[in-house]
């Protein structure tokens, strides 16, 4: 056992649960030193940089996750949020399609992957993503959303139709925003009467 690592280590978790999550840094930083090998500690890092939105240090501290632990799909996805968030949009691209292979059924990294896409102008690709995510979680109404913009920037107009019908059904507010984000006038007469 690591008496030097595991002292840092918990020292870092406390700091962290009691909110003092720049003291905990330095603790986690101490057991990774202490042990590179240590991923909850390189986790953790990430987790603290990402919250104070440092985007390169936190994509620094996931990929030292993945060197360790290639197959997490979570970690994966995590690295795609950071690198989308510092602007590396085709990096985060990379991210997210790591983390669908390892878990098809992630569809927040469905959904990352279909605003990867959508930033780089490959609307083709983002239907299908936002369409993948849409079908994972069917009452998340801004996957729906994103899936009917992706069809109308992909010119697909029937497909926003039948986007915007199902969205009617459970997010009508959302689905108004769709019709008139999308420049869809013909489409207004399937919203219903909103109260607000």
């Amino acid at each position: 056992m690591n008496y030097e690592h595991w002292r840092h280590y918990a020292r870092g978790w406390l700091l962290h649960f009691f909110g003092n999550a720049e003291a905990a840094y330095k603790a986690y930083v101490l057991a990774y030193v202490a042990d590179p090998k240590d991923v909850a500690s390189a986790r953790a890092l990430a987790a603290i940089a990402a919250d104070k939105k440092k985007w390169d240090v936190a994509e620094s501290w996931f990929e030292k996750v993945l060197a360790l632990q290639p197959e997490d799909s979570d970690t994966w996805f995590n690295l795609g949020f950071v690198r989308e968030h510092a602007g590396k949009t085709t990096a985060a691209l990379e991210a997210f399609t790591a983390s669908v292979r390892l878990k098809p059924a992630q569809d927040r990294a469905w959904y990352g992957k279909g605003l990867a896409h959508a930033r780089l102008g490959q609307h083709e690709m983002a239907v299908d993503a936002f369409a993948e995510a849409a079908k994972l979680q069917p009452m998340n109404g801004e996957a729906y959303y994103q899936w009917g913009m992706a069809l109308h920037h992909a010119n697909r107009p029937d497909e926003v139709a039948t986007v915007v019908r199902k969205l009617v059904g459970f997010e009508p507010k959302r689905a108004k925003k769709l019709v008139q984000d999308a420049e869809r006038a013909d489409l207004m007469h399937l919203i219903p009467e909103l109260p607000f």
